[in-house]
């Protein structure tokens, strides 16, 4: 019919989102501006020097759960919004915990299920890339001599690769002190390689069941192993597996409907690729003091 009229229904969002998400800003804006030596307390207008940090990450983060926000409602999955977590810049550097949506239906189909569980890491990573790369462009050569009581930042495979491109004389008595922009760039690609981890209901833990079915438990089980050794390496990693015993329980997967229908190609590439951006961005020991 030529008078017919296509109505696109936006969900209207709840107060609680608006909230959290405007006191994340705040929080991230004080980080981002604390971390650029502000004396916020004093002149509260010099928060704006959060504004690189803050407008990156949060980003990065936004475009994370958006790519399961949008992937949820293709597959016709009933999904809230994301959810942004403020947290103190004195208790948390980055001002953020981080930001999720709950999934509110079930998922039945294994394509549903990659696909949802792929596009946060995948959105998530197509960002941060950049961010870093421009961020490491602006970043500033110092001597590591002169680094004292600094927090000291884990490299990853790709990390190393980005800066060897953007700074190619750095010498072995220099480091880089990360632009604020490349900072949070190098969180995103820590946010997207904890996700990835292949256990329980994490966003590795969906694809790893889509991928192999109930073998997924014991991939979910060596990788949870794996964080032991790595705590060695780094307490974060410690923190980390505390963190998943109280919030997920089990490493094993729930199971779906159609777990015997196999996979297209198409999926299993986007499964393949989840798995390359993880060794891209893991990172031993993420974080020390120097």
């Amino acid at each position: 019919m030529m008078n017919e009229k296509v109505i696109l229904r936006i969900p209207k969002i709840p107060r609680v989102h608006w909230i959290l998400f405007l006191l994340t800003i705040f929080t991230t804006l004080l980080s981002g501006a604390i971390m650029e030596g502000a004396r916020v307390f004093s002149n509260p207008l010099e928060i704006i020097k959060g504004i690189p940090f803050s407008f990156t990450l949060l980003f990065i983060l936004g475009t994370h759960e958006f790519g399961h926000y949008y992937y949820a409602r293709k597959h016709k999955v009933d999904a809230t919004l994301p959810y942004f977590i403020p947290a103190p810049p004195f208790l948390f550097l980055i001002g953020t915990f981080g930001a999720f949506i709950k999934i509110k239906s079930p998922i039945y189909r294994k394509d549903a299920l990659l696909q949802i569980g792929a596009a946060g890491p995948i959105a998530g990573f197509a960002i941060a890339l950049p961010a870093l790369v421009v961020g490491l462009l602006l970043s500033e050569v110092i001597e590591k001599n002169d680094i004292q009581g600094a927090l000291i930042l884990g490299d990853s495979i790709l990390m190393k690769i980005l800066t060897w491109i953007t700074h190619p004389g750095l010498s072995k008595s220099q480091d880089i002190m990360l632009h604020p922009v490349a900072f949070a760039g190098w969180i995103g690609l820590l946010v997207t390689m904890l996700n990835l981890l292949p256990i329980g209901q994490l966003d590795g833990g969906h694809i790893a069941y889509a991928m192999l079915g109930e073998k997924q438990i014991i991939i979910g089980k060596l990788a949870f192993i794996l964080l032991i050794p790595l705590s060695f390496l780094s307490i974060n990693w410690f923190i980390w597996a505390i963190l998943l015993l109280i919030l997920m329980r089990s490493v094993k997967h729930p199971p779906i409907q159609d777990i015997h229908v196999p996979l297209s190609y198409k999926d299993k590439q986007i499964g393949y690729a989840c798995l390359i951006i993880f060794l891209l961005c893991f990172i031993p020991a993420p974080f020390k003091i120097s």
